[in-house]
């Protein structure tokens, strides 16, 4: 009866302790943390890259136009002897030529007393023919043979002036070969070559796409790689009609003010020319859009929950795109947390 009896106390606690309720366990929040800008409207540009090498707009090379002794004068400025690298100003006195030789052939001193009798001759002649003791035949020989004289004296010192060489254009010696002081050097011989780069320009290749929307006078932001933080502003001033068939681009060329000389001469450098510019539009970082086969997709936040918006751009830059359809102004969109987001997750925007 007992053992019975136990027995029955035993079910019983068994039956009321499956029926007591379950602790609840404690709520585990899933709400993904992400972090939202408003949409916003803006401007947005398009831009084409193109490079190429500086070159001086203004670059004349210094020839010997005689040969001779090799004399080298002395910069104004430093007095000492023209060196590479030097700052020159047009009208310099540069180098001279020695040739006695040459100077003796050129007769200078002959050719003035030539010039002289020659005047003296047609004024003479001129006041017999005023007195009819001469014929105008007579006159114009006179004065034909004045006028040769007056030819050869100029021509023998456009030849002697040859034997002094100024400086040409105002800018930087780039180039001076060495001579020797004093040493013959031939006819034709380099001197040296001035460049002046305070004024600039460069060739580019510009896409086939980028012909209907880049004009003359368009402006230029212009970089170069080893001076990243400086940006010359230049200006297209030539464009070529014709398509390259093998590169399917056209060339154009961008003038720029160099006036701390920063650019050097074959520096290579990086223009930014733009092609497109939209105002008042939708845009929104690249980088927050997905992209796959359904398309380009972002998230936007409302009441603590991420829905999914396809959408449609337009434009962009390296870094920002137009948004044509899919966004509304003022909309929250996800820019951080939004890559494990699906369509209706819960979320908890940071602040």
């Amino acid at each position: 009866m007992k053992k019975q009896l136990s027995l029955s106390v035993l079910v019983l606690l068994t039956l009321w302790a499956c029926n007591q309720p379950e602790e609840e366990s404690p709520s585990i929040d899933l709400a993904a943390p992400v972090s939202v800008i408003d949409v916003a409207t803006s401007s947005l540009s398009r831009h084409t890259i193109a490079t190429g090498n500086a070159m001086a707009e203004k670059e004349m090379e210094v020839t010997s136009q005689i040969a001779g002794k090799y004399k080298i004068k002395n910069h104004p400025s430093y007095n000492r002897p023209f060196k590479l690298g030097d700052r020159v100003k047009a009208g310099q006195a540069f180098v001279e030529i020695e040739d006695k030789e040459y100077v003796n052939g050129i007769s200078l001193e002959s050719k003035k007393m030539n010039l002289d009798l020659a005047k003296q001759e047609y004024e003479k002649q001129k006041s017999v023919y005023d007195k009819g003791g001469v014929t105008l035949r007579e006159l114009r020989n006179s004065e034909l043979q004045m006028t040769n004289a007056q030819n050869e004296l100029e021509n023998a010192e456009i030849r002697l002036e040859k034997m002094k060489i100024d400086i040409p254009i105002s800018g930087v010696i780039v180039t001076l070969p060495h001579y020797t002081p004093n040493s013959q050097i031939q006819q034709g011989s380099s001197l040296a070559t001035i460049m002046n780069y305070s004024r600039m320009y460069v060739d580019v290749s510009l896409p086939e796409n980028t012909m209907t929307e880049i004009k003359t006078g368009q402006k230029v932001q212009i970089t170069n790689y080893s001076l990243p933080n400086d940006t010359l502003i230049g200006t297209v001033t030539e464009i070529s009609p014709a398509i390259d068939v093998n590169t399917r681009t056209y060339l154009g060329k961008v003038r720029f003010s160099n006036p701390k000389l920063l650019i050097r001469p074959g520096m290579f450098i990086k223009t930014l020319i733009k092609v497109n510019q939209r105002d008042d539009i939708i845009v929104i970082p690249k980088e927050v859009i997905i992209s796959d086969q359904r398309g380009k997709r972002v998230f936007i936040v409302k009441e603590n929950t991420a829905f999914e918006r396809i959408i449609e751009t337009g434009i962009e830059n390296e870094d920002m795109i137009e948004v044509v359809s899919g966004l509304e102004v003022n909309e929250r969109l996800v820019t951080k947390g939004f890559e494990t987001l699906r369509d209706k997750s819960k979320v908890k925007v940071l602040k």
